[in-house]
């Protein structure tokens, strides 16, 4: 897929030349978007300098770039010691965060003991209010959602505290609409897993064989080119030619590329320690902060258009190149390819389970925050309820000493604040950037992903004598009549609607590429799909399996939200098969989920995803209290849609509240 290039198709670049004369000309929507977003990132960073006071970096700190604004060392310290989550002395907080989270609890305290309220039950509010009530202070939690807690840990399945009706025609299976991974590198919330007493088992991010060893198995599929991912990581000529890239690129893996781009910026913190490594961090977002990752991709790394697309394709990067540079290499370098993941048998909604119990006498369910009012006499938080299942809609006010606000900022756009908060507090709800992000997921009554051909002729011949070849030669029929057909789907689950739509739809290549074999991992294409991730794990008793069909994020996740279900669920089903062949339809359920974060009523968009320039122009004024409203979230850390960011943000604000006079 050749992705908003600049250049033809047909007009590879000589190597030695760099991308066409006229691609330097001629602009494309990337540069047209990009260049804007650097001028608006340069902006804001000259507007932090104005406002901070630019102070001169010691020696050796990295200036910017030639005629881009340069912001103040003193911020890029503050930022470099939220990612590594410094104090203001450079000392680790995440130690005595994990004291005070895992075994201890909140310090003992001569202040008076408070009435605080909680805007929010997701992992930060949660947590929280568990620390302060064990504490001593008076503690309510304000929750927006009248069905469950727990923000964007959320998992379609039966039962758990939302008494959930089963999402599919397997009451045992589940599927992740939110977090769905866990990194190892986390030490706060691998800890409270195991102190909560969860199980937690591997993910496979990567496939495995049947003795766990990763296989690599799964699929690229980009350019009419399909791909193992371990043939491809051998030999990636083929792929790589397909997108036209430079001689010097062909044989190199696209991995293999972004590591090599990478290494300007990796080169100031590889093997620092303490305040060097805070520095290193420093010089990092003062030159590169400003940047968006394609800017960075073209002017650091010299990348060209076409290996940007390969890039972008392959690796998961074309929705975050417009955004800022820093976002993705902080995740590039807390997350290393050697981290491990887990999952959470049952789903990662059984943490929300865990933490919900602790304080579920003290969580008021259906109330939205609508006006919140601050000041010496305290917190009030007025709000209203959604009147589900005919029920009336009732304001309700709430009052404390103080407040802990965990909405994320894109809602909380939609709550008064009064008196007004400071004039950057104001700044940082407005802009910052929330990017989108849509899962499709499909049911299938047998765990096809991990069949061999022994397998498939088997289950195939059991549909009907002679099925196995006739879908080797192309010869079944187009009008949907497999959809189902195997004996283990529940009859009158595909409703006619979605057979036309199928049959509309359905990709008109009729190869059958061998079967996938594998457990876990997932595939990228360049269809609408993406990226599609099969399970890690069986679920026990039960012979079938949710697939996650479609991961996509930014303008490829608005597309998917524009259709509706028995639209979306056929159209799904046909991107898995252009991957994976024409067969599995025989085991799909007709019944499919979708979470569109965006379209969320509560959190108004995936995660907090920032813009050029935004991390030394808004977080610093993220986090901040004002007055007695105290802000936690993801959103504060610089781990947005992790967990871990949340569970940071939860200990801070409580020692916060707790220790404030």
């Amino acid at each position: 897929m050749i992705t908003e290039s600049s250049s033809t198709p047909d007009a590879t670049p000589d190597p030695a030349d760099g991308p066409p004369a006229d691609a330097a000309r001629r602009p494309s929507r990337r540069t047209v978007i990009t260049g804007a977003a650097a001028v608006t990132g340069a902006a804001a960073v000259a507007g932090a300098g104005a406002l901070n006071g630019a102070t001169a970096p010691p020696a050796g700190a990295s200036q910017a770039p030639s005629g881009s604004a340069r912001p103040d060392w003193e911020t890029c310290l503050t930022v470099a010691r939220a990612v590594l989550v410094r104090d203001e002395d450079d000392r680790p907080l995440v130690p005595g965060y994990a004291d005070v989270l895992l075994r201890s609890g909140l310090p003992r305290s001569r202040t008076p003991r408070r009435k605080v309220l909680v805007v929010g039950a997701g992992p930060a509010g949660l947590t929280a209010a568990h620390l302060l009530r064990e504490a001593g202070h008076r503690v309510t939690v304000i929750e927006a959602n009248g069905n469950r807690v727990g923000g964007r840990i959320k998992t379609f399945r039966t039962g758990g505290h939302e008494k959930s009706p089963a999402p599919f025609t397997d009451p045992q299976q589940y599927a992740e609409a939110g977090a769905m991974r866990i990194p190892d590198s986390h030490p706060l919330v691998t800890g409270l897993i195991d102190s909560l007493g969860l199980a937690r088992r591997r993910f496979h991010l990567v496939d495995v064989d049947g003795s766990g060893s990763p296989a690599h198995r799964t699929w690229i599929h980009v350019n009419g080119v399909r791909v193992r991912r371990g043939d491809y990581a051998r030999a990636p000529q083929a792929l790589n030619r397909s997108f036209g890239v430079p001689a010097a690129h062909e044989g190199v893996p696209a991995a293999q590329i972004v590591r090599n781009a990478l290494a300007p910026a990796r080169k100031e913190i590889d093997g620092k320690k303490d305040r060097a490594l805070v520095e290193g961090w420093a010089r990092i977002i003062q030159r590169y902060g400003h940047m968006s990752m394609y800017r960075y991709l073209t002017e650091e790394a010299k990348l060209d258009d076409r290996t940007i697309d390969l890039i972008g394709t392959v690796e998961n990067l074309t929705s975050r190149l417009h955004l800022a540079f820093v976002h993705s290499f902080i995740g590039a370098s807390l997350i290393s390819p050697d981290t491990a993941f887990f999952e959470l048998p049952g789903g990662t909604a059984t943490l929300a389970d865990a933490l919900y119990a602790r304080v579920r006498d003290i969580v008021r369910l259906d109330r939205r925050a609508t006006r919140i009012t601050h000041g010496e006499g305290g917190v009030t938080v007025d709000t209203v309820s959604e009147g589900r299942g005919g029920r009336p809609v009732e304001r309700e006010s709430f009052t404390g000493d103080t407040a802990i606000i965990t909405v994320p900022f894109s809602g909380l756009r939609h709550i008064p604040v009064t008196p007004p908060l400071s004039y950057g507090k104001r700044r940082a709800i407005t802009e910052l950037h929330y990017d989108a992000a849509t899962k499709v997921l499909l049911e299938f009554s047998r765990r096809w992903w991990e069949f061999d051909e022994a397998d498939w002729k088997r289950e195939l011949e059991a549909v009907r004598p002679g099925l196995y070849r006739a879908y080797q030669l192309g010869r079944t029929p187009e009008d949907g009549a497999l959809l189902g057909a195997h004996p283990s789907v529940p009859r009158g689950g595909i409703s006619g609607a979605q057979r036309t739509h199928y049959a509309a739809c359905r990709s008109l290549t009729r190869d059958q590429p061998e079967a996938a074999g594998t457990i876990g991992g997932g595939s990228a294409t360049d269809n609408p799909n993406r990226f599609m991730f099969q399970p890690s794990h069986p679920v026990e008793g039960s012979r079938g399996g949710v697939v996650l069909a479609s991961y996509s994020w930014a303008d490829d996740a608005l597309k998917w939200d524009s259709l509706d279900d028995d639209e979306r669920y056929p159209r799904a089903l046909a991107g898995v098969q252009e991957v994976f062949g024409q067969r599995i339809e025989v085991f799909y359920t007709g019944v499919g989920r979708t979470q569109s974060w965006m379209r969320d009523p509560y959190a108004y968009g995936e995660a907090s995803v920032l813009l050029p320039g935004q991390h030394t122009e808004l977080l610093p004024h993220v986090r901040g209290a004002e007055g007695n409203l105290h802000f936690a979230g993801c959103h504060t850390s610089v781990k947005p849609a992790w967990i871990e960011g949340a569970l940071e943000s939860a200990v801070r604000t409580a020692l916060e509240v707790h220790t404030s006079v």
